[in-house]
């Protein structure tokens, strides 16, 4: 069936992923209902095939919709790709941390959940996820070229530098120890030094 269009039809299907996304991070794709999810946006189960197929599918499309604005918001900050790949890892690493800080729910599901995704679904989430891991890819190799970074596998650094730096999301408080700013200036050390680089506070003296 087709999704239902027009502004009040874009508004319910944004109120359903927001529902389901507060449900699933909370209970877990495999115990949340459509019935519950219907319940939660206060329309009746019916109606929410007007706006998404299936429950795999609105779990597609939450995390879909998390990695595309998670790689548009990059491209709309990212550095110059000619500047030293030490600044753009610095670049790159408070970006994540900034990001993913906010967006606890869409984070835990678009790790925790892609075990529950049909074969063709997953190949989609993880095409996106390999783009956006190729921009980190890409920073390393140019610092291992430059003879700023000194790291054995690539790929390796940058899953384990990726899930470190995503993690925070799991952990972190409005009201805990540390600001954010705090938190990321700490997360960058730790990445240069994951990297094989000297931490950024060490190459200036």
């Amino acid at each position: 069936m087709a999704r239902k269009s027009g502004s009040s039809g874009e508004k319910t299907r944004a109120m359903v992923e927001e529902a389901a996304t507060r449900l699933i991070a909370r209970h877990g794709f495999a115990a949340v209902s459509m019935r519950q999810i219907a319940r939660e946006v206060g329309v009746q189960a019916g109606a929410l095939y007007l706006y998404t197929p299936d429950k795999q599918s609105l779990l597609k499309d939450i995390m879909r919709g998390h990695l595309q604005h998670l790689l548009e918001s990059w491209a709309a900050q990212a550095p110059d790709p000619d500047l030293p790949a030490a600044a753009r890892l610095e670049r790159f690493v408070r970006f994540h941390i900034d990001y993913h800080i906010l967006r606890a729910e869409k984070v835990f599901i678009s790790y925790m959940e892609l075990r529950n995704l049909d074969c063709d679904n997953f190949a989609e989430i993880e095409r996106l996820r390999r783009s956006y891991e190729h921009i980190l890819e890409e920073i390393l190799i140019s610092g291992a070229a430059e003879g700023v970074f000194h790291h054995t596998d690539t790929r390796l650094t940058t899953l384990a530098m990726i899930a470190m730096m995503t993690g925070v999301s799991t952990w972190y408080r409005d009201d805990g120890r540390l600001p954010p700013d705090a938190i990321t200036t700490r997360y960058v050390d730790m990445a240069f030094r994951l990297a094989g680089g000297e931490p950024l506070a060490e190459a200036a003296e």
